[in-house]
């Protein structure tokens, strides 16, 4: 049994997320965390609401709200949607607690004392119309590199370069749309150059696993082209307080230096909830970040590849005293890189970037309001951005649940246990198998092996593409046999055994999708007459702070009794009764209506 840590992307509370964020960070994880949980590993996932730093000053304002307001409520529907969703969290929390600001500032203290924090003047940007300081990401202008245009204050899209927003040409602010006013203050800065060799030596050895999505590799490695100390403190009000800054109350350290650091404080409040519960030790989490056999996976979508294949591990590296300067590591230990980077590419909206100030975007909720779950899984999971850039059309949102989920693996489920149903009321008991019977069986039977091993190594589309071909094999036995036929007394057995053979399919193929689909799975279980909890769900529950601050929802659950990735036989003598379709179809019209409410219709 292996330590494997999934690290999910923190969602930005500054207001609810779209499907574009959910099929970046959060279906590949909980499909990946499912799954390795049902092998027999043992799982922590965690994520949480990243809630600092100026875009959040920004919202509040705009909505004449506090900071801490705004967070408040962003943090609870942002929750209740991944609850919806079916996103099996370990422990889903929040940037705003005491916990999280007391593991930061610890983090900083040891990376500041090895000699990897620096001070240095640096010239800061400030909105002209509202005073604040603008994060480099809302500053836009165009590339001195490359010319592009939309080339944003820390990166270039287009060439992949980093910036400084000092050196884009006709900058202006996102907020204001006015050109930033700069002025010179000191920060502290991670001396990344200290930390370079180390980082290509990490990068050098994960690269040789091959593992890697090539995409993501290339672009870490690139970015070793150009290091350069990088601000870990901001001129802003809202934020963790910086060690040592303590009489300078508008200094606070850089949200992507306090967010990152959400995926170790999460972990630490995990196991401290644990020892509350008396169900462990507040030293559980450990296990995942101090044993080196750990593997640890990190959840994004590519635009957050460069905190999380750099900034994030230069700062593990700088905190464990493996730079050019040395140092020790603090009472946290040494703590794990990240095994792997698993970044997914930009899912787009009819052809559109999504982009909730134009009002491109389709929220999660809003999906969840009048979808099933599953059918946005399936979507994201089937036809989503896992290696390139992938396009979510309402056209073909409903193609693919008419005609892959109802028609093929719905239909499957229904018309099985319709058939025991009218002729048994129970899974029957088989007698000899035919060399069809066995085929099928047997096709099935190794997908366990296959489709187990493209989640393995991040292949969810292939995995899920496997299980489906797995499910027209089973829908062509059917036609092949054709069951419905076999009416006479003398060919009792034989109907049987051909229902038995379609129960015992239909639950193996079951086990294999509740990972994709854990709430349709539970219902298909039911419809074999088993408890419906073959994929158990996430829960929202309502905490205090561990330390006295304000109480907060988090996301948790029970996942330990999982079942296991394996074929179960089935029972006979199970009471099958009538079943009720588990997918809905779609209406056509739905497109339109949806085009509509985007304002896309003709």
């Amino acid at each position: 049994m292996s330590h494997i840590l999934s690290a999910v992307a923190w969602p930005y509370a500054n207001g609810p997320r779209h499907i574009g964020h959910v099929a970046g960070f959060g279906v590949p994880s909980d499909v990946f965390s499912r799954y390795m949980r049902m092998r027999g590993e043992d799982v922590l996932m965690v994520s949480g609401t990243d809630e600092h730093g100026t875009p959040i000053l920004v919202a509040a304002e705009a909505e004449g709200v506090t900071p801490k307001q705004l967070a408040d409520k962003n943090n609870r529907i942002i929750a209740e949607d991944l609850v919806a969703l079916g996103l099996s969290y370990d422990l889903f929390t929040r940037t705003t607690t005491v916990n999280h600001e007391k593991v930061v500032q610890q983090m900083f203290e040891v990376c500041r004392d090895n000699g990897y924090m620096i001070i240095e003047a640096q010239n800061v940007a400030i909105d002209p119309e509202t005073g604040n300081t603008l994060p480099d990401r809302y500053i836009e202008g165009t590339c001195p590199i490359c010319g592009a245009d939309g080339a944003r204050g820390d990166q270039c899209d287009t060439c992949g370069n980093q910036l400084d927003p000092q050196d884009l040409i006709n900058p202006i602010s996102k907020v204001s749309g006015k050109a930033p006013e700069f002025k010179v203050s000191d920060h502290y800065l991670l001396d990344i150059p200290a930390l370079a060799d180390a980082l290509a030596t990490w990068l050098d050895q994960v690269e040789a696993t091959g593992e890697w999505r090539p995409n993501v590799i290339s672009f870490s490695k690139h970015l070793l082209e150009d290091v350069r100390p990088r601000a870990m403190s901001r001129d802003i009000s809202w934020g963790i307080p910086v060690p040592g800054w303590e009489d300078q109350p508008n200094k606070r350290l850089y949200v992507w230096f306090d967010a990152v650091i959400g995926y170790l404080s999460a972990s630490i409040e995990w196991a401290r909830r644990r020892e509350a519960a008396g169900t462990g030790s507040a030293d559980d989490w450990r296990a995942w970040w101090n044993d080196p056999e750990a593997l640890t996976y990190y959840f994004m979508g590519k635009d957050n590849i460069v905190f999380h294949s750099q900034i994030w591990p230069a700062e593990l590296l700088a905190y464990n005293g493996k730079g050019s300067r040395g140092g020790q590591p603090g009472a946290l230990g040494e703590l794990n890189l990240p095994t792997q980077v698993v970044a997914s590419e930009f899912l787009t909206m009819e052809g559109k970037k999504f982009s909730s100030s134009k009002n491109v975007v389709i929220y999660v909720r809003d999906v969840l309001s009048r979808y099933q779950p599953d059918a946005l899984r399936y979507f994201i999971s089937i036809a989503g951005p896992e290696a390139s850039d992938a396009d979510f059309t309402w056209a073909e949102f409903v193609r693919r649940n008419n005609s892959e989920l109802v028609a093929g693996w719905g239909n499957l489920v229904n018309r099985t246990a319709a058939m025991i149903a009218k002729n048994f009321g129970e899974i029957p008991t088989p007698s000899m198998r035919d060399d069809v019977d066995e085929e099928l069986l047997t096709a099935i039977s190794g997908g366990f092996e296959t489709v187990g091993d493209h989640i393995a190594h991040h292949r969810q589309r292939a995995a899920l593409a496997e299980i489906m071909r797995l499910v027209g094999e089973a829908n062509a036995y059917v036609a092949k046999t054709e069951p419905f036929k076999l009416k006479a007394p003398e060919q009792r057995e034989r109907l049987a055994t051909v229902l038995h053979t379609l129960a015992q399919a239909v639950s193996d193929l079951n086990t294999m999708i509740c990972v994709f689909l854990p709430h349709s799975s539970n219902a298909v279980d039911r419809v074999l007459g088993g408890s419906g909890d073959i994929a158990p769900l996430p829960r929202l529950e309502e905490v205090s702070d561990l330390d006295g601050g304000d109480p907060y929802p988090i996301i948790t659950g029970d996942y330990t009794d999982v079942h296991r990735w394996e074929s179960v036989p089935v029972v006979p003598g199970t009471p099958i009764a009538k079943p009720k379709p588990v997918f809905q179809k779609l209406d056509e019209s739905v497109v339109d209506e949806e085009l509509e409410r985007l304002g896309l219709s003709d």
